[in-house]
C-alpha cells in the first residue's frame, strides 16, 4: 500500500462523498475509487459499504483505521521533520581519551544547545579501536590521535597536541636533561593501542626497548593518582589532561633535550559514509572551535 491510497482511505473516513471529496482535493472520482480499490485488493479486505453515493467504513475499515491512523500521521511528522531548517537526527561519534575527556564534552554540549533536536551518542575508545569503528561503519564519525593509512578511511588533519614528561618531584624539572637519565623512575604509561603511548615509543627510536614500564594505566585519574602519591613516577601526557595540574603547581613538566612530543589530531570517517545535512553542520562545528 502508498502513502497517498492511505491519505484518501483517511479523506473519505471524514467525507465520504466521493464528489465532495473529489471537488475538495481536485482529484478526479474515478482515481479516488481506484486508489481505495487498490487499497481494498492489497488487503484482501472491503473496507466501506458501498451506499447510494457514499462510501461508509464498514466494521473492517473501522478497526483498520483505528490500528493505522497514529502510524500514518507519525510517518508524515517525519516527512516534514526533515524538510525543515532545523537540524535532526542522531550522529555516533567515537573519540580518543584526551580527546574524550577534555575537548569533545563541551563541543558536544554547545552543539546539542543550539539545536535541541539532536543527539549525540559519544563513545571514548583508544585509536585503534576507532578507527575499527569507522571501518565497520558502527560510527559516523572519529577523533583520533595516531596515524591512520587505512585505505577505506578519509583522515583530515583537526589540529596539534603537545606532549610532555610530567612527574610531581618539582627536582627533575629545574633544567633539561636527555631521556635516559630519567630510566631509572617508574614509569606510567597507557595501554597498548593508545596514541599517546605509541607517539612517545616511536620518538625514542631504539631507546624505546629500554624503557622501565612499571605499570599500564586505561584512565588519566589513575595516572594522576599514582603520580601525587608517588613522586618517583613519571608518565608522558597530553598538555591537555594535565593543564590544571601545572597551574596549580602539583605536576611539573621535565623539559627534555633532542626530542620533541607533538601529535597531530584527525577526523576520520569511512569513504562511503553519507554525509547528512547533521553529519556536515556537526563537522564544520568541530572544525571552527577547536584550535
Amino acid at each position: 500500500m502508498t502513502l497517498r491510497e492511505l491519505e484518501l482511505f483517511y479523506a473519505l473516513c471524514e467525507n465520504p462523498h466521493v464528489s465532495k471529496l473529489s471537488s475538495e482535493i481536485g482529484l478526479s472520482q474515478s482515481a479516488i475509487s481506484l486508489a481505495i480499490k487498490s487499497l481494498e485488493k492489497k488487503l484482501s479486505e472491503h473496507l466501506f459499504d458501498r451506499i447510494g453515493k457514499k462510501l461508509v467504513l464498514n466494521e473492517r475499515g473501522r478497526v483498520f483505521k483505528e490500528r493505522t491512523l497514529p502510524h500514518f500521521l507519525a510517518l508524515k511528522d517525519a516527512g516534514t521533520f526533515f524538510k525543515q531548517d532545523k537540524l535532526s537526527g542522531v550522529i555516533k561519534i567515537a573519540s580518543s581519551k584526551t580527546i574524550g575527556n577534555f575537548i569533545i564534552p563541551s563541543l558536544v554540549f554547545d552543539f546539542v544547545q543550539e539545536n535541541p533536536d539532536i543527539t549525540i551518542v559519544k563513545d571514548i575508545k583508544n585509536s585503534t579501536q576507532i578507527i575499527q569503528m569507522v571501518q565497520e561503519g558502527t560510527i559516523d564519525m572519529g577523533i583520533i590521535e595516531t596515524e591512520c593509512a587505512a585505505p577505506n578511511i578519509i583522515k583530515e588533519l583537526l589540529d596539534e597536541d603537545r606532549l610532555l614528561l610530567v612527574s610531581s618531584d618539582e627536582s627533575i624539572s629545574t633544567k633539561p636533561c636527555y631521556i635516559d637519565e630519567l630510566f631509572s623512575k617508574k614509569w606510567l604509561l597507557r595501554e597498548q593501542g593508545s596514541g599517546t603511548r605509541e607517539l612517545f615509543l616511536e620518538s625514542l627510536g631504539e631507546m624505546k626497548k629500554e624503557i622501565p614500564i612499571f605499570i599500564e594505566c586505561t584512565e588519566f585519574e589513575e595516572m594522576k593518582t599514582l603520580l601525587f602519591k608517588y613522586p618517583e613516577t613519571i608518565t608522558c601526557i597530553s598538555q591537555f589532561a594535565v593543564s590544571r595540574e601545572l597551574a596549580r603547581g602539583e605536576l611539573f613538566e621535565i623539559p627534555l633535550i633532542n626530542i620533541s612530543l607533538k601529535r597531530k589530531f584527525y577526523i576520520i570517517y569511512n569513504k562511503q559514509k553519507y554525509k547528512t545535512a547533521l553529519f556536515n553542520a556537526f563537522y564544520a562545528f568541530i572544525r571552527a572551535h577547536v584550535h
